[in-house]
């Protein structure tokens, strides 16, 4: 199975985060960010494995990507903090009265590029 519509769809909700970022549109920014690493991390283990977990937790995604990439386990660890408010993210924006500052959102997206950039490296080696 062709799984390269994961990859595209989470470069257009980072290019979409980016952009409602720079808009001052934070909650649907964070809501973006985390569409987007879960996207790239779902694609890692469907391209290694051929499936993926339904599930939207980036930190057990992260778990079972480590096993082919033990990088975003480090990105993990330092950045803890920041990956749990991108899984926050997910239900706070979508469903409860939540403002995210523009220094989270920015936070988020520089996490979410460095997922991004670990996950396309392993990939290819």
């Amino acid at each position: 199975m062709e799984y390269e519509f994961l990859r595209k769809n989470a470069d257009e909700f980072l290019k979409n985060a980016e952009y409602l970022m720079e808009s001052g549109v934070y909650n649907l920014a964070a809501f973006n960010i985390e569409q987007a690493v879960q996207l790239y991390l779902k694609y890692m283990l469907a391209k290694k494995i051929g499936e993926f977990p339904k599930t939207h937790s980036i930190k057990r995604l992260i778990s079972e990507c480590s096993s082919f990439c033990s990088e975003l386990e480090t990105v993990l660890k330092e950045n803890v903090n920041v990956i749990g408010e991108i899984e926050v993210a997910y239900i706070s924006s979508r469903y409860y009265p939540i403002e995210f500052l523009e220094e989270e959102v920015r936070n988020m997206l520089g996490v979410a590029i460095k997922i991004k950039e670990v996950v396309l490296k392993c990939l290819q080696t």
